[in-house]
């Protein structure tokens, strides 16, 4: 097998969760020019369909699945229903999640509670319907979960408290769930650090504060969906066969956030 070979995924499926834009709707498309038919979703049905039709445009499949994918019984859904539409499952991406930064004092347990669930159960409960699928393929297919973690989950800095710690469980589970899952599945995950997508909108249109993010990273700039989705398409292909219970740091060579939230000290 050639080594551009190994970065190929003919006929595999896929399932992306928060596919309707940015990194999600990045990987999808990547997926697809790799070879795989894909499950797009998320909650806006119209964004979800321009997405599925570059899929399609690369010539594979797309079935779109407009959900709440805050619901843990929709998003383990999509498991069977990608199953059902197109025969077997492979990949799992868990890239659904975010939290909004907030100061400590403001941070109360039912919002520590909340972006767990949104970062962490979600992807469990996907993960969890989706093995028994993923094992119904032959013994050599390469299947492979991957969870969209941040660099925040590795880092600190100063209002990320809840999002942070979510990210941080959300890489562990990763970890953790490649050794239940050896060797018949990979569970790897990707620090991402700051990538213009719309999360990032508002900050674009602020001149001082996208010459800070872009001063504080080492690389010089911010990075692209395509960045974030060249690292997935890597762990889910065979190009990343080796590879298990690790997380990548795709960020641009940060350590510590580059975005200064301006939060004062406590009073």
């Amino acid at each position: 097998m050639g080594i551009l070979e190994r970065f190929t995924l003919t006929d595999h499926v896929a399932v992306v969760t928060g596919a309707g834009r940015g990194i999600g709707a990045a990987t999808a498309v990547a997926l697809a020019e790799a070879g795989a038919d894909v499950l797009l979703s998320a909650r806006t049905a119209s964004q979800l369909e321009r997405v599925a039709e570059a899929v399609r445009a690369t010539g594979r499949r797309a079935l779109v699945v407009p959900a709440d994918l805050s619901n843990t019984g929709a998003v383990a859904g999509l498991a069977e229903a990608a199953y059902d539409g197109f025969g077997r499952l492979d990949t799992v991406v868990n890239n659904v999640g975010g939290t909004i930064p907030n100061a400590f004092l403001d941070t109360d347990v039912a919002y520590l509670e909340e972006a767990f669930h949104f970062n962490v159960s979600t992807a469990h409960a996907l993960s969890v319907a989706a093995v028994p699928l993923m094992l119904e393929g032959p013994d050599d297919a390469q299947r492979s979960i991957v969870n969209i973690s941040s660099m925040m989950g590795r880092a600190s800095g100063r209002g990320y408290l809840a999002y942070g710690t979510a990210k941080a469980a959300l890489a562990h589970w990763a970890r953790l769930a490649a050794t239940d899952l050896a060797p018949r599945i990979r569970v790897n995950g990707i620090y991402v650090g700051s990538v213009m997508t719309s999360a990032l909108e508002f900050v674009a249109g602020q001149p001082e504060m996208m010459d800070q993010l872009e001063t504080k990273t080492p690389l010089g700039r911010v990075g692209e969906a395509e960045d974030i989705a060249a690292a997935v398409l890597y762990l889910a292909s065979r190009a990343g066969q080796y590879v298990t219970g690790k997380v990548l740091e795709v960020d641009g060579g940060i350590q510590q956030p580059n975005l200064d939230l301006g939060l004062p000290d406590l009073g």
